[in-house]
């Protein structure tokens, strides 16, 4: 078994000396082998430099770096591709999490687990950042029906196949255990040790629970609706139509009765509304051709088994 770690950076010179030498503690005392994916996101301090100085002293060290900050999703999104192990862990380069928690993690997946996600039960952040996440969070596991506490720990396990059936972009890292229970894998949850930081500052500022909140809206409809979507438009739009309906019939009654009509402005509403129904309507057919197209092609990635009994990977991984 081979363990691939992903870290991504931004701006942390001074806390990467420090965790790699944690990280080497804990993993070179289990039975496996391990690689470090290191990812610079446009960092403007000398963390590529400390990380050149990292890939000097031990060759399990991989640095990938970006010429600007593409932010967090970019650079997991990178590191999946470049892993090379059967288990890939993430963590932040910011030492608020305890590499020592690896083995905690590595348990539920040999217990049956695809994902394991890390819960910061004793969260060592102010209250401005505490408290609008546990809003997030709660709001998060009713929409996704993904019951986690902490969506947003940067602290996980997957195995190989969860990371392959993925995509992150965006700022969709918040999202990944809906993302991956979404195809069909087990997502599971472990309390971790969380610290206060230690050097440097946060790199995320309020617009993230902006961002976060239409990262959810995407979520929802990627997760729910992403092989009907006409199931969603559809719903939309038969409510617009029943509501621009309403009063036309009300007015054809009214004319029926033998009484005059005049424009008014509900009239005009009313119209409106339906037109806007059947743009929506057509919105979803479209929508429908473009998903139907898409699950042709990538159905394979859903089988497991075939009729012959021969196995197959449940999803496509991609080469390192």
């Amino acid at each position: 078994m081979k363990i691939s770690v992903v870290i991504p950076c931004y701006n942390e010179q001074e806390a990467l000396p420090e965790l790699f030498d944690r990280l080497e503690e804990v993993l070179s005392g289990m039975a496996c082998d391990y690689e470090y994916v290191f990812v610079d996101d446009g960092s403007t301090d000398r963390t590529i430099a400390v990380l050149r100085t990292l890939r000097e002293r031990s060759p399990r060290v991989g640095v990938i770096s970006f010429r600007r900050n593409y932010g967090k999703s970019a650079a997991l999104n990178e590191g999946f591709r470049a892993a090379s192990g059967d288990l890939i862990v993430t963590i932040d380069a910011d030492l608020q999490d305890d590499p020592a928690e690896i083995p905690n993690l590595l348990k539920r997946i040999e217990a049956g687990a695809d994902l394991v996600s890390g819960w910061k039960t004793n969260r060592q952040d102010p209250p401005s950042k505490t408290l609008p996440s546990r809003v997030f969070n709660r709001v998060t596991s009713i929409v996704t029906g993904v019951r986690l506490h902490d969506f947003n720990c940067g602290f996980k396990m997957y195995r190989r196949e969860v990371v392959g059936a993925i995509t992150v972009y965006g700022e969709l890292h918040r999202f990944i255990p809906a993302l991956a229970a979404w195809e069909g894998f087990r997502v599971d949850e472990v309390g971790v040790r969380h610290y206060k930081r230690k050097y440097g500052k946060s790199k995320y500022g309020p617009r993230r629970f902006l961002n976060g909140f239409f990262d959810l809206i995407t979520t929802m409809f990627v997760t729910r609706r992403a092989l009907n979507p006409l199931h969603l438009f559809g719903r939309v739009a038969l409510v617009l139509f029943l509501l621009g309906l309403a009063p036309q019939l009300y007015f054809l009654v009214h004319w029926l009765a033998g009484n005059g009509l005049r424009v008014r402005p509900i009239m005009l509403l009313g119209f409106v509304l339906i037109i806007v129904a059947i743009q929506v309507a057509s919105i979803g057919l479209l929508a429908e051709l473009i998903s139907a197209r898409a699950a042709r092609e990538t159905v394979y990635a859903f089988k497991e088994y075939d009729v012959r009994g021969e196995r197959h990977p449940r999803v496509p991984t991609r080469s390192a």
